[in-house]
Formats: C-alpha cells, structure tokens, sequence
C-alpha cells in the first residue's frame, strides 16, 4: 500500500507488523535481534527487553532436552549467508520458562536502498500441529503393530491346521514366533497326565539353533510344589511373566533348573511362559524370551501369546480326541479281521491297511467263512463314510451279511436282496458296496466262481501266465438304496471259471482311488502289477502290490485266492509236501472237509 502521507505511511506499516498473528523477528547481518513485535513476545513468553540487542541463535534456539544447537543448524540464520529465502519446521526456540516450542517458520532477506540489512522471520507455534502428526504416526505405527500381529496369527493358525502331527505343528510354531515375539521359544509337552512326566519338544532361536535343539528331551518329573514358571503355568492355566530379578532367583526343584538351563545357554532378560490349554485340560508350556537388557513384553504381547498358546492347545485336543477314535475304530477293524479258512489246496491271504489320517477312518473290511453246505466264501465291502461311526456300522454289516448267508443256502443274488431289506428296516447303517462270492467245485477242481457285486470295484482275476482281467458281470445296486427308496431293483448273480492256478483278487476302493488319481487310471495300474506278479505266492502276491501301488488317503482291505494247478486235491493224486505259504496244503475232501486258520496279516506299515 502506498501514502503521499509519510508519517502516516510508517504508522499503518507499524500498525500491520503488531498486529500480525505471527511472531515476527528482525535481525541485523551479525544475527543479532533488532526488532520483534506482540505475538513473539508472546509466543516466546519473553519481553522486548529481554530480546532486543540479543544474538537470535544463542538466546532461542534449543534441542528438546534444552541443550544448544551448532549455529550452523539453525535454519532461520541460513538467510544471513545464502541472501536466500528459507523456510522449516524443524527448529525448537526456548520460552522464558525454560521449556521448547517447535515452530514453523520462514524467513527472508531484509533490503534497504539496495543494501542488505539482515532478515525478517516470521513463525507460528506448530504444537499443535506437530502433536497432531506425532498421534497420527503413533496411531499408524499402533495399527502397523496390530497389523502385523494379525498377520502373525494368521500364519499360526495356519501352521497349526496344517501340520501332519502334533510335534510338528509345535516345531512350526515355535519357529514363527522367532524373531518377531522373542529372540528363543521353547515348548514343554506333558506326556502322561498322571505322573507329571513332561518332554521339551522344540526350542527355536534366532542365534546357535545346534545349541537350542540340545536343549529338547525329557524333562525331570513334576514335583509337588515348586516357584518353576513352566509349572506355575500347568497348574494356573494362566501366564506367567519373568524379569531380571525373577530369573536370578536359585532354582528350587530339579524342573525348574532345568528351566532355567533354557536362560543360562540362551540368555534372557524378561520371559512369559503362557500354558497350551482348552478348558478341559492343560497340554504345556510355551516359553518366549528376550535377550535385550532393556526389552519386556507389553500388556497386548502377553494377550497375543496367550491366545496363540489356545490355539495351540485347541489343535492338540482335536489330535487327541481324533487318535483316541482313530484307536477305537483300527481295534474294532482289527478284530474283525478274523483268520482265513484255507480249504483243500486252495490258498488264501489278505491284507488291512488304515488309512494314513486319522480322519480317514473308514469302514472297510473282508471276510471269508465256510457255508453250511461246505462251500467257502469270499466278501469284500466297504460302508460309507469315514469315521467311527462307519466302522460301527461296518461291524453291524458284516455280521448281518454271515447270519444271511449261513442261514440258508441261496445263490448270491438273494442274499444281497434280503442284506439289503435287513439294513433298511434293522439297522441305520447307511449305503455300503460288497462283493460277496461262493467258490465252488468237486475235490481237486475245477473250481468256479459266483458271486454278486453291490456296487463295488470288480474282483479281478489272474491266470498263471499273467493275462488279467476284471470281472464286470453280476453288477447291482448299493446296499440300503433299492429297499429304502422301494425301487425293486435287484442283483444278478455272475459265475466264472478259476482256472488252475489263477489268482483271483477282492479289493477296496481305496487300493485304486485316491486325491490325485482317478479310478480308471487306478484300475488299470493294479491290473498291469497284478499281472506281472502272477508267479508269485499269495503272501508276496500281496505285499508287492501294495509296495508297487503304495495308496494313501483311505482304508484299503485286500482278499486273494489262489486255486491250485489241474487235479492237486483230487482222490488220485498224491498229496505234494507242504511249504511256507499253502499252511493247509494236505487238507482233502469234499470243501469245508477239513479247515485250518490262517493267520492275517494287517499292514498299519508297509510290508
């Protein structure tokens, strides 16, 4: 603004510079303050006097601590130097007080008649400002925090659901929480509830991993009362938190110094041992350490290892319990799995493999017995799902199926018919396949083969120079569907000829089906083995089947005939010695005449 009025021109410029609603300093070329107006002397909690004639640097400027700047840092004075504009926000300026307030600033140079005069600063309190940004940055660093500890857990749960067994779910835990929640993590397993025993199942460190894995082993036993962390937190069910003074306390029992072995090798100087527990029982102990002289663990941290330690101990009583019904339904299975008739020079063997997961519990089974008339018999089948409430099930069917078929003598089609009204209207077994066969035949042959099939994999039949084939006739229904549903379907019944010597096999669907592999596939690479193991004995006829196919993934139960060559057996013919794998090879007469028990094999490993 410009005035013909000269006095009146440098009052309204005075006006204007004390009124401003920012501090404003002038300082000459040596930086020394030679005017400034109300809002600094405010600001500043300084008065004119105190400010004026004053060196601007050393009288304002201040670390947060108080302590002096080197001049050359001070951005306001910068001017003085360049002739340059600048401007910051980073400068603290000293109030009367004695306490800092952070400004923004600006400044500029100061020109009289073309002569440079010194500078003019203009700056605000960014208090505010900067305790705005600073609650900001800690609300993100707070959610970054949050974030990656949900990110963390995350991965844990992961770890947890996917781990094959439990010692392995434990490894890959402790693993995960190293680095981010400790620089070591140990786990301490109970492994007999009754007597205390407890085993050190991992220890993982961010440092000598060699040095933590010597560490794991078998614990001393529980004692009745001890300061030991790792106990105080089996017994609470509820964290327990180590300092530096706690963790120089003497060990008291056996336990506990084995626990404290964990600090003296790895180091330490803060702890928090949280238990892996459900509501019914208490698994172990997780240990997380750190090693910093200074480091602790926060209120939130503890809450997060907490939560981590019940999963954990969730994931282990799922374990248990599904081992505990895994158990029940193998001895159930198992014996059902009664031993083979071996009838004339007919020669059998089978074999039972549980499934790998303890989720895949299934309900398969064989079965082979003599008829009242002295025919022998073959069943193969398998009752829908995979628990064990299929094995029950399964037991339920397979008796059924032995009563039927001693009861009367019926060709095949009709005892499917009337297991099939059994099931629907006497038992809540739900549908099941089965193959169920009479082998018939004078002594010492031929032998033929009838049966029928309820919706089951084909019985497959071998000759002795390795050509084989499935057998596809006498194919029905499901048990427990024609009944149910009054559909009035029914059951052929198929008959083949057992050529001497040939092998005829039973199998479950799970030796030809898996996750990766589709039946078809499945069906064609036992019909190639089987062939090419044709010469072999029943026993080793099994074993390298399974070895060659190796399923996983499901139950499989196996049941193989091997008839022998043109006449063995007959009134004429001259009984041959006895060897390892025919047990009953002298048995003569009608079938059923004279019966041994075999005993059966079960594959839990392969052979």
């Amino acid at each position: 603004m410009r005035s013909t009025d000269g006095p009146l021109e440098i009052g309204f410029i005075r006006s204007v510079f004390d009124s401003l609603g920012a501090g404003v300093f002038v300082a000459d070329a040596t930086g020394r303050l030679t005017a400034c107006n109300p809002r600094a002397e405010q600001l500043l909690g300084l008065s004119q006097e105190q400010i004026l004639g004053r060196d601007m640097h050393d009288l304002l400027h201040r670390r947060r601590d108080g302590g002096k700047v080197p001049r050359s840092e001070y951005g306001p004075l910068t001017v003085l130097e360049s002739g340059r504009p600048a401007e910051g926000s980073e400068e603290l300026l000293l109030r009367g007080d004695g306490s800092v307030v952070p400004v923004i600033w600006a400044s500029t140079p100061l020109r009289h008649e073309g002569r440079f005069e010194g500078a003019v600063v203009v700056f605000h309190d960014f208090s505010l400002h900067r305790d705005a940004a600073d609650q900001t940055a800690a609300y993100l660093a707070a959610l970054e925090g949050l974030t990656a500890r949900l990110t963390m857990v995350a991965e844990v749960s992961t770890a947890l659901i996917s781990a094959l067994d439990t010692p392995e779910m434990l490894d890959r835990l402790a693993g995960l929480l190293v680095p981010d929640m400790g620089d070591w993590a140990a786990i301490d397993v109970r492994t007999a509830e009754q007597t205390g025993e407890l085993q050190r199942v991992t220890v993982r460190t961010a440092g000598d991993q060699e040095a933590a894995e010597a560490l794991t082993g078998p614990l001393p036993s529980w004692p009745e009362s001890t300061r030991s962390a790792a106990v105080q937190a089996l017994g609470s069910a509820e964290p327990v938190l180590l300092d530096a003074h706690s963790l120089e306390e003497e060990p008291d029992s056996p336990l506990a110094g084995a626990h404290r072995e964990l600090f003296d090798r790895l180091g330490g100087s803060c702890a928090v041992v949280v238990p892996l527990h459900t509501r019914r029982q208490v698994f172990g102990a997780l240990t997380v350490a750190r090693v910093a002289p200074d480091a602790s663990y926060s209120e939130a941290e503890v809450l997060v290892l907490s939560d981590i330690a019940r999963r954990a101990g969730l994931v282990m009583e799922a374990a248990e319990l599904s081992e505990q019904q895994r158990h029940v339904a193998e001895t159930m299975q198992r014996q059902l799995l009664t031993p083979l008739p071996q009838v004339d020079h007919l020669t059998m063997a089978a074999r039972y493999r549980p499934a790998e997961s303890a989720a895949e519990i299934g309900g398969d089974w064989y079965d082979s017995f003599l008829l009242s008339d002295g025919v022998l018999t073959m069943v193969i089948g398998d009752v829908v799902g995979h628990d064990l409430k299929a094995a029950a099930h399964m037991a339920e069917v397979r008796n059924m199926l032995r009563a039927l078929a001693w009861d009367r003598t019926e060709p095949p089609s009709l005892i499917m018919r009337r297991l099939d009204e059994a099931m629907t209207h006497t038992s809540d077994a739900p549908m099941a396949t089965c193959v169920f066969a009479r082998i018939e035949g004078p002594e010492g042959g031929p032998w033929q083969l009838r049966w029928v099939n309820a919706g089951h994999p084909p019985p497959l039949l071998v000759t002795a120079d390795g050509r084989a084939w499935f057998l596809e006739a006498g194919h029905g229904p499901l048990l427990g569907l024609s009944s149910a549903l009054h559909l009035g379907l029914t059951w052929p019944d198929a008959h083949a000829d057992l050529p001497p010597r040939s092998t005829l096999l039973l199998y479950t669907d799970g030796l030809v089906e898996s996750r990766t592999r589709d039946v078809e596939a499945g069906l064609d690479a036992l019909r190639r083995h089987a062939a090419a193991l044709a010469d072999r004995d029943v026993e080793d006829f099994l074993d390298e089947l399974l070895a060659r196919i190796n399923p996983s993934g499901d139950d499989v139960a196996l049941l193989v005939l091997r008839t022998p060559a043109a006449g063995v057996g007959s009134e004429d013919e001259e009984a041959p010695p006895q060897h390892a794998h025919s047990p009953a090879a002298s048995n003569r007469g009608a079938p059923g005449s004279r019966v041994e028990d075999a005993p059966v094999r079960d594959t839990s490993e392969p052979a």
